[in-house]
């Protein structure tokens, strides 16, 4: 039989007479992902369902875009780990890294390769996290479309919100970010491309 007693009704509401029993934890509500997070990987079921193939059909500032290859695009991470963490997608749809052709391999390591040149440009990131999670049962957030992050990293951004409070602080926001990036993608490519051919074997 339920206990309908005064003090049971204490002992299942806060100050303010609400329901649930109180805890140790402190809460961030972000009902926001709930639309990304309630249908986990069956969220893209093929092309039409697919956020890494809709983007490109938009406009750059609409889509977060900050850069267009030819078989590669550079897009803002909606969730991100640090303000500027990046993704890297081929326009196929295809979820496995072996699957990219030459050229879009290529292209894919090249956009990699500038989009850390820019960060270190406009943000001064002092190292990065590069990852594909390859599979659902490697961590992918959307298995379905390849897609690899540059996560910049300044010293000390791994303090202790993250790792006791599981609370990430981001200082700028996404939009203000793929403007940065987006303004200073040439002056990257240009740097990058300056480098490489310094590096040429017989320059």
């Amino acid at each position: 039989m339920a206990d309908h007693s005064a003090n049971h009704d204490a002992a299942v509401t806060d100050n303010f007479a609400l329901p649930g029993v109180p805890d140790a934890f402190d809460r961030l509500w972000t009902p926001h992902r709930m639309a990304y997070v309630a249908k986990g990987q069956s969220q893209v079921t093929d092309e039409a369902s697919c956020p890494f193939c809709a983007a490109p059909q938009r406009d750059d500032e609409t889509s977060l875009i900050v850069a267009r290859g030819t078989t590669c695009y550079v897009v803002m991470n909606l969730y991100p780990y640090n303000p500027g963490h990046m993704l890297v997608c081929p326009y196929r749809h295809l979820p496995d890294y072996p699957d990219l052709t030459i050229d879009e391999t290529a292209e894919f390591a090249q956009l990699t390769q500038i989009g850390m040149e820019v960060l270190r440009d406009v943000s001064r990131a002092a190292g990065f996290n590069l990852g594909m999670n390859q599979g659902k049962a490697g961590g992918a957030g959307i298995a379905a479309h390849l897609h690899q992050h540059i996560v910049p990293r300044w010293g000390g951004d791994g303090n202790f919100l993250p790792i006791i409070a599981e609370t990430k602080n981001v200082t700028a926001t996404i939009g203000e970010m793929r403007t940065m990036i987006a303004d200073g993608w040439a002056t990257g490519t240009e740097r990058f491309l300056t480098k490489q051919q310094d590096n040429t074997p017989g320059c």
